[in-house]
């Protein structure tokens, strides 16, 4: 799994042109016509533009992930712990126990971690000021071990580990665990063997479950309804920071959490991760967004592409050529067939209009998509090499992007789970380079 290094650049850009284009609040909305690819700006700046005044919450029927299926989760831990002779994994907060166990926890200086054996109850180690508060969110494991200020939070993890009959063997480090808690325990456990949990955290999440599938479609349409609200409101002279703005206003009209959005317009949108310079919008630009929302931790990625104003010829053969290598990689989707075979199907239609090849540009840079859930980005990926098998409940990006740097750029994503009988979308992809939804 990866850090969302892409999440990460994009608040940077953001940052660059302007803090003020994050604000969720309404009032940062900025006015514009109603259709998409155009409008004179008549609305006045600071007006709520209609087409986000007319959005309503969309959080009515989410249903939570349940202790019991998080119950189901923990023994499916435990079997792949018992497959691998992995005698225990420790955690801190972070999607991973959030997934287990249903806790959210801020990283700070001070640990706080649970501990999940192969055999006996989940522990927990906090400080003892947090006692009171981690009480009220564990609801697996009574055993919570607090420390003092001055006290060793790692010798409580190697101690509950000799008490689970883990004095030695193998023990599995998450991957998001921090060095320096991970160094503490191994200097106060030095027998043990540590390795990778990836085969239990990565072996449990890769697969979703109907529930989790229901909460990432939620957070889908959420996205999808943004997009036409803030797409809508284009105008003349407007930068990217102001469609961010919409966008980010009709998110907060729809209910949902933790959105993010990067945009770009014209030659900046061959820019994979967009660009930190001050873009105004102008007649005939490729307009390009990205990004998500999240509902019960569960994680939405969802891009499109359209021209402010008509499109040109060459933008048109471009952008269908890019349909074109989104359904290559859908339709390879299947079960039982190896990742890298999807980023193959995309890649050749790329390649065969005579873009790349390989990551060259001009043509497509970077992998065909990722893996997705609590995690924007996470195991496994669409990438030449990976020849893990793709099996139901798996879940992806399809995004490839064809960037021609100095003129423009087209990706088209739309995340989908693997099905029994092959891929499904969440999201209807663009039916054309003037029709962004279906």
């Amino acid at each position: 799994m990866n850090t969302n290094r892409r999440r990460f650049l994009r608040w940077s850009a953001a940052a660059g042109v302007g803090g003020a284009a994050l604000t969720t609040r309404l009032a940062g909305a900025q006015g514009a016509t109603d259709r998409p690819g155009g409008g004179s700006g008549d609305t006045p700046l600071g007006q709520i533009p209609a087409s986000i005044r007319a959005l309503r919450p969309m959080t009515d029927g989410i249903v939570p992930i349940t202790e019991a299926e998080r119950l189901g989760r923990l023994d499916k831990a435990r079997r792949l712990m018992a497959e691998n002779n992995i005698g225990a994994i420790y955690l801190e907060g972070g999607s991973s126990l959030f997934y287990f166990t249903g806790v959210r926890w801020g990283l700070s200086e001070r640990p706080f971690v649970a501990v999940i054996p192969a055999k006996g109850e989940l522990a927990w180690v906090c400080p003892t000021f947090e006692e009171a508060r981690a009480r009220e969110l564990i609801a697996f494991g009574k055993d919570i071990r607090t420390w003092e200020e001055h006290d060793s939070p790692y010798r409580l993890v190697a101690q509950i580990l000799r008490d689970r009959g883990v004095a030695t063997g193998r023990v599995g480090v998450e991957e998001r665990l921090r060095f320096f808690v991970f160094n503490g325990v191994k200097k106060e456990a030095p027998a043990l063997d540590y390795v990778s949990a990836d085969p239990i955290t990565a072996g449990c999440r890769t697969i979703k479950s109907a529930a989790e599938i229901a909460l990432m479609q939620r957070a889908n349409d959420m996205t999808l309804a943004a997009y036409k609200a803030g797409l809508a409101t284009l105008r003349e002279g407007m930068t990217q920071g102001d469609l961010r703005n919409n966008i980010l206003a009709a998110y907060r009209a729809l209910g949902a959490q933790g959105p993010t959005i990067a945009a770009s317009f014209g030659k900046y949108t061959a820019f994979p991760h967009g660009s930190i310079t001050p873009q105004k919008l102008k007649e005939g630009d490729v307009v390009q967004i990205d990004d998500g929302c999240v509902v019960d931790g569960y994680q939405s990625d969802i891009t499109r592409t359209v021209v402010f104003g008509k499109p040109t010829k060459r933008q048109i053969d471009v952008w269908n050529l890019e349909q074109r290598a989104q359904m290559a990689a859908f339709n390879a989707a299947k079960p039982g067939v190896p990742c890298e075979a999807v980023d193959a199907a995309a890649r050749k239609v790329i390649t065969d209009a005579g873009f790349g090849p390989d990551y060259k540009v001009p043509g497509l840079p970077h992998r065909t998509g990722h893996g997705i859930g609590l995690d924007g980005h996470e195991w496994t990926n669409f990438v030449r090499g990976n020849k893990t098998v793709l099996q139901p409940g798996m879940c992806f990006s399809d995004e490839p992007m064809i960037a021609i740097y100095g003129e423009f750029g087209i990706r088209l994503e739309d995340c989908l789970y693997i099905t029994e009988s092959g891929a499904k979308f969440f999201t209807q992809p663009s039916p054309a380079i003037d029709r962004p939804f279906a």
